[in-house]
């Protein structure tokens, strides 16, 4: 079966949840047509060639890309929204999960929360392969890499949505239930294409799969202090970091926090502006960290208080100086 049929199929089962989806059939259509009109202008010149040409293409370029761009961020919103609401409810205490299923809020039972969850990475995925498809016929049909270089500039344009924190935390979010009490066999069967792998130098790695035609592997590790990564944040432009060692980065204390970095500030990895006031802690991920690796978690933990306990001190010293007039 043909990846976009596929692609069809898998979406119309999700209609009633009203999830956006790629406009793959018309976006083939503009390709298409600009095949036959490059044809058709250009035959003399191309010796038979047929469609295939390098460079920009003024017949689809104005359609295409913003079409693309139009459509694949509908979906990234929709799958980070889904994705918060998801673990908001997970993470409420519950006092709180009652109110929220009392308003209707809320799956009737931890299985329909565990599926929704399977649900959004799937929906993620599959995606993210209809971009990388629909990006390569563009490539084919123009003989360009013109396709290549709109996915190298989709993290840029937030449309990257493997690079979405949610993502990360979701894969997090269900494996944590997978080593949690529910021992149901209907419902860890859920998780067997997502798992938490370490290597040789016992560095973690996230790894989830879907129809065979694509892995995906988030490297847990922290690219400042080359470990593994300690009360995990991500940036906006999806690269994970320890927290302390983020702020250290940003030439901030850990008491004043990422919003209080300096907007120009870069993220240490891709050196992209503007990074840090959109951060978030991903908390699913640190509790699954910490029941993975417990003695490397315990040793962090003591490293870490001893830091924050200082730079605590130091920032209430300061401030009795300002006080005082020191």
């Amino acid at each position: 079966m043909k990846f976009c049929k596929r692609y069809e199929d898998y979406m119309r089962g999700r209609r009633e949840k009203e999830l956006p989806a790629l406009g793959l059939k018309q976006l083939k259509k503009i390709l298409k047509r600009c095949g036959r009109e490059f044809q058709s202008q250009h035959q003399k010149q191309d010796d038979g060639g047929g469609s295939k040409f390098a460079g920009n293409c003024a017949v689809c370029d104005g359609t295409f890309f913003p079409s693309l761009h139009k459509e694949m961020s509908a979906v990234v919103v929709c799958f980070n929204q889904h994705a918060q609401k998801l673990l908001k409810l997970h993470l409420a205490s519950g006092f709180r999960k009652l109110i929220m299923w009392l308003r209707g809020k809320s799956p009737k039972n931890d299985g329909a929360l565990i599926q929704e969850g399977k649900d959004l990475v799937a929906y993620a995925i599959i995606n993210s392969i209809a971009m990388r498809k629909i990006l390569k016929k563009y490539d084919k049909v123009h003989c360009s890499k013109q396709g290549q270089a709109f996915r190298s500039k989709a993290p840029s344009m937030h449309i990257e949505i493997l690079q979405s924190p949610w993502l990360c935390e979701l894969m997090a979010f269900y494996i944590n239930l997978r080593q949690s009490k529910l021992k149901n066999e209907a419902i860890t069967e859920l998780y067997n294409d997502c798992s938490l792998t370490c290597d040789d130098d016992g560095k973690p790695t996230l790894s989830c799969g879907l129809f065979d035609s694509m892995q995906i592997e988030i490297d847990l590790t922290c690219s400042i202090c080359l470990d593994t990564v300690f009360d995990p944040v991500a940036l906006t432009c999806g690269h994970l970091f320890c927290y302390m060692c983020c702020c250290a980065a940003a030439s901030i204390t850990i008491v004043d926090g990422l919003k209080a970095a300096d907007p120009k500030a870069k993220c240490p990895l891709c050196r992209r502006e503007g990074v840090n006031a959109g951060a978030m802690h991903l908390v699913e991920l640190n509790i699954l960290l910490s029941q993975s690796c417990p003695e490397y978690w315990e040793k962090r933990c003591q490293t870490e208080r001893v830091e924050r306990v200082r730079q605590a001190k130091e920032h209430w010293q300061s401030l009795c100086r300002e006080f005082m007039g020191m």
